[in-house]
């Protein structure tokens, strides 16, 4: 097989073996290689864990209320029944008390809320009513400055839990968790603690049941004492503030906890209602107060955490905070993905359909018929199984003065021998030292006896008049390369079948689309045909990318030629079979174009023909090739998470309408390439596995780039599945091998 040197292969047994060092450069590589491994599953990790405490923190709930009585209360204590509403069992003997006659202590659940709790506030302070807000854990990770404010103020905090779940549905230890995490995070933003807790959606004493009572005896046992309420408002309802007021109101001179809330919905009519409240009470000679100060101050607390609880307090806080920004940034990106995909979505349809038209129109054509010879010029390294019957697809065409120029790129297979003993007329083997796929066809090109090239990968096959078709758009002198249409061969295992239904939309309606707006980003290596002049004016193939059609496309266009395509010119190449081999070639793929938008990322500021290019070309692929591919995991990274954290209904509608899309693309291109639909079967199978392959190795690619790695060529496996039966070839000749330098 030999080794690598300066970019060329040399055998590894004669006396160019690599020194020493080589297998300290590949250690290198490999630790490199690791590395970027591990900084990528790093990512991954934080970014579900992320993903993880958004969900965890962003737990859909309804405002605090229940509806009906109590079912089955036996156990709790009558003494609770009829004196509660301040609930303390921490001692083991159950103490119920109420509020003192004339005193009222506000209460507010749910919050805090960014835009609601600053104007409840706003009128506490105006009538100079401090209240207990019971808050939720999340909440006050999110708006630490309320809970400063709240404090500053002179207003009580209690807990809410951290997510607002129903507690008699957890286990023990899940409910705890609920209490010290809003504990801790109530210490790190105001510097004190509370004894206070409302177990979420209850109401008064009287609606407690036998479940909801272990609950509120386990959470003294955790040091807190359960606040309910005396009176409703019921502004969970929003039954406007008049109802609001008169739901509040207790009877007589009886003190009460009433509960309202800060958040959860609109509150316009609680703050309405609670600035017309005070003052109406306070001029019956009611008295505001915290549910602490109104019965004593017995049951609030204004310890300090500990050094670790200040340190939890805060990974909780800004651990939320962070999970929110990353869940943001992620719906931005899914809503920049979604406007991306419409504009091409939009952009295919209209333009391969006006392509298509175009080109069908009876009076259309490239011009005078072309029938200049032409040179085929086939790389070729190592590929004695499939070499045979691509060099007899290719002599045997149709297009009068047909060479085909085998260049054997060190091959220690038997390629060349493979090639000789077809012993066809019209076919050369040029035996060069080894150097690459891009040196094997600079090569060729050298060595040609044509102005007319066409380049063949050493594992395709063409239709008989494939290369006639391809030459055809040279009748057009501004034409300087012809891209061909290339489909999978082997398509019977479904990986193929994956692959087929990619090449035909992307041959189909990608090329279509870029054949219109003149910036054409690639003639495939498996069918491409050349005018000499055009390849020398972009400097020829260059071994500075992997992508070297990719590469050469560019320069070709940037030297002032057109690219078109040539949709009858149809040639079938042999795709990976194996999910490793179609990593290797995608990943030299995306890795090659990116190398290349950067080598020639100048043509943006370029003047003429290459700023052309540049300006409309550069910034098309950049976006449609490489941005958009990279943002799409982003569907469904949000697709799974709203299976599991979301409204699951609305997730897997969203999720089909995408694959509908999707399928009504593939229908469109098939039709436009007259193919029949039956292998779009396997297209929302493709949604599982091989797109999530292609975005890992997209992403390896960029991680690659980014670090600035090198990756040599990589030669991938063939099975010789793509033949299909061929003409009779032209008698046979003796033929003269060639020694090339």
């Amino acid at each position: 097989m030999g080794v690598w040197r300066g970019g060329r292969r040399v055998p590894a047994t004669d006396d160019t073996a690599p020194p020493p060092r080589a297998p300290l450069a590949q250690a290198r590589r490999r630790r490199r290689s690791r590395r970027r491994w591990i900084l990528a599953a790093v990512a991954t990790f934080i970014l579900l864990n992320l993903l993880a405490v958004g969900a965890y923190a962003n737990a859909r709930f309804t405002p605090d209320h229940r509806a009906g009585g109590p079912a089955g209360a036996g156990a709790v204590p009558a003494a609770v029944r009829d004196a509660g509403t301040v609930v303390d069992p921490r001692s083991g003997h159950v103490v119920a008390r109420r509020m003192p006659a004339s005193t009222i202590a506000l209460t507010f659940d749910d919050g805090p809320d960014p835009v609601w709790t600053p104007k409840m506030l706003d009128v506490l302070s105006r009538h100079h009513a401090p209240a207990t807000f019971f808050v939720v854990g999340s909440q006050i990770s999110r708006y630490p400055d309320l809970a400063k404010r709240m404090t500053r103020e002179g207003h009580e905090l209690g807990i809410h839990t951290f997510t607002h779940p129903e507690m008699t549905d957890l286990p023990p230890w899940r409910r705890k968790l609920e209490y010290s995490q809003t504990q801790a995070a109530i210490a790190y933003t105001t510097g004190v603690t509370t004894g206070l807790a409302r177990l979420p959606y209850s109401s008064g004493v009287d609606a407690l049941d036998d479940d909801s009572w272990r609950v509120v005896q386990e959470t003294g046992t955790w040091g807190y004492v359960s606040v309910f309420n005396d009176t409703d408002s019921q502004d969970w309802a929003r039954p406007g503030p008049d109802a609001i007021v008169r739901n509040a109101t207790p009877e007589g001179d009886r003190g009460a906890v009433v509960l309202m809330h800060d958040s959860g919905g609109d509150r316009s009519q609680t703050i309405a209602a609670l600035d017309r409240f005070i003052p109406q009470m306070q001029a019956r000679g009611y008295r505001f107060t915290t549910v602490s100060q109104g019965l004593g101050g017995q049951f609030g607390s204004t310890a300090r955490l500990g050094t670790a609880d200040e340190i939890r307090g805060a990974l909780l806080v800004w651990g939320v905070r962070a999970a929110d920004a990353t869940v943001r940034l992620l719906w931005l990106l899914l809503i920049v993905v979604g406007l991306l995909t419409l504009a091409r979505t939009l952009l295919l349809f209209g333009y391969a359909l006006r392509h298509a038209r175009h080109r069908r129109a009876p009076t259309w054509s490239w011009g005078g018929e072309v029938t200049d010879p032409v040179t085929i010029i086939v790389p070729a390294y190592n590929e004695r199984t499939t070499i045979a019957a691509a060099v007899r697809s290719l002599a045997s065409g149709t297009h009068p003065g047909i060479e085909v120029l085998v260049v054997d790129d060190e091959s220690d297979d038997g390629t060349a021998e493979a090639v000789e003993r077809l012993r066809l007329a019209n076919v050369r083997v040029a035996r060069i030292p080894g150097g690459g796929k891009a040196a094997a066809l600079n090569a060729g090109v050298a060595l040609a006896r044509n102005d007319l090239l066409v380049m063949v990968d050493a594992d395709t096959v063409v239709d008989p008049d494939a290369i006639h078709r391809l030459v055809q758009p040279f009748a057009d002198p501004r034409v300087g390369a012809v891209a061909g249409n290339v489909k999978v061969g082997n398509r019977r295992r479904l990986l193929g079948r994956w692959q087929h239904i990619e090449y035909v939309i992307g041959f189909s309606l990608d090329r279509r689309l870029y054949d219109t707006l003149h910036c054409m980003p690639t003639i495939p290596g498996a069918l491409g045909a050349f005018r000499r002049e055009a390849v020398l004016a972009a400097g020829g193939l260059s071994r500075a990318t992997l992508a070297e059609d990719t590469d050469l496309t560019m320069g070709i266009h940037r030297a002032g030629w057109r690219v078109v395509y040539e949709e009858k010119a149809v040639a079938r190449t042999e795709a990976p079979s194996m999910l490793p081999d179609l990593w290797r070639q995608r990943y030299r793929w995306s890795y090659g174009t990116m190398q290349a938008l950067w080598r020639h990322r100048r043509a943006l500021t370029d003047t003429g023909p290459s700023g052309r290019f540049g300006r409309r070309g550069v910034p098309f692929i950049a976006l449609f090739s490489v941005i958009l591919p990279l943002l799409a995991p982003v569907v469904d990274i949000f697709a799974v998470y709203g299976l599991f954290f979301l409204d699951r209904y609305e997730t897997v509608i969203a999720w089909l309408a995408i694959l509908t899309v999707q399928i009504i693309t593939a229908i469109l291109a098939f039709r436009l390439d007259r193919e029949p639909l039956r292998p779009l079967w396997a297209l929302p199978l493709q949604q599982f596995l091989y797109r999530q392959v292609m975005y890992l190795v997209l992403l390896h690619s960029a991680i690659t780039a980014l670090s600035g790695g090198r990756l040599k060529w990589q030669k991938l496996r063939r099975t010789g599945e793509v033949a299909t039966p061929q003409p009779a070839p032209p008698p046979p000749a003796p033929v003269i091998p060639e020694q090339a330098a």
